[in-house]
């Protein structure tokens, strides 16, 4: 008698941890978007913006620093970032270009529900209208962390003589399975912002910045986005650095500068 109920013990054991471990994917499918977006974070009044761009959906705004120069940046930021809170580092940075600092849908002052297709579309949208304002000048792409994915699918779609990726990855999807390697996230996730399959579309020159001590994302994931790169490719290194902290390195905005004015090679 012992032996069978000893059986139907570890069934029932079993049972309920594949059912706890079901559940907790089930968890993580339907709450993906609140694991890697977070605007709530970010949210100010509509008011406060000076830039807005309507979306058939949506109307996207943000921030505009030096304004009046001939050539442009267009910056997105990380998955919690407050973009307005780099307009004086952009303006004593970089006061030979015009920034262009935009919320995403859903954060800052921007309307709508952030998502891959949709901050991917904005972002098309968002660098044609900033390319009439300029039609003299170029339009630089920088992202930073999230916004590499999407700073990286513009360039595979436009024309981008200058992109800037920093703490970017290869894949959403690759990064997520370092970090959830028990859960099947290739099934799971929605959003997956496939950097490494859209950059060898860029042909233009790219500055990678990548920090040495990054645990959000592990410098490999870096190194093989890398791999994928067909244009002439600057890596700056910071091994001293972590995922937060990259920009307060004295040599940060010094690299950025410097490759956007085009002094370096």
């Amino acid at each position: 008698m012992a032996e069978p109920r000893a059986r139907r013990m570890l069934v029932w054991i079993v049972g309920l941890g594949l059912a706890l471990y079901l559940g907790l994917c089930a968890l993580l499918y339907l709450q993906q978007r609140r694991l890697i977006y977070y605007p709530q974070f970010t949210r100010v009044a509509p008011a406060q913006a000076d830039f807005a761009l309507e979306r058939p959906d949506a109307v996207l705004r943000g921030w505009v620093v030096n304004p009046g120069r001939q050539d442009a940046v267009l910056y997105f930021g990380g998955n919690a970032e407050a973009v307005e809170g780099n307009r004086e580092a952009f303006a004593r940075r970089l006061p030979s270009h015009t920034a262009y600092l935009v919320a995403y849908r859903g954060y800052g002052t921007s309307d709508g529900e952030p998502s891959e297709a949709a901050l991917l579309a904005d972002a098309l949208a968002l660098h044609d209208d900033i390319a009439t304002r300029h039609p003299n000048g170029r339009v630089a792409v920088v992202g930073r962390s999230l916004g590499s994915g999407v700073a990286t699918h513009v360039a595979s779609e436009r024309d981008i003589a200058d992109l800037v990726l920093i703490t970017p990855f290869d894949s959403l999807a690759a990064v997520a399975r370092s970090h959830y390697p028990v859960f099947p996230v290739g099934l799971l996730l929605k959003d997956r912002y496939d950097s490494a399959a859209r950059l060898p579309r860029h042909r233009g020159r790219l500055l990678v910045l990548r920090a040495g001590l990054d645990a959000v994302v592990p410098p490999r994931h870096t190194d093989r986005l890398l791999a994928h790169s067909k244009g002439s490719v600057q890596v700056r290194d910071f091994p001293r650095a972590s995922h937060d902290d990259l920009s307060s390195d004295p040599a940060y905005w010094p690299a950025i500068r410097a490759f956007l004015d085009r002094k370096a090679e």
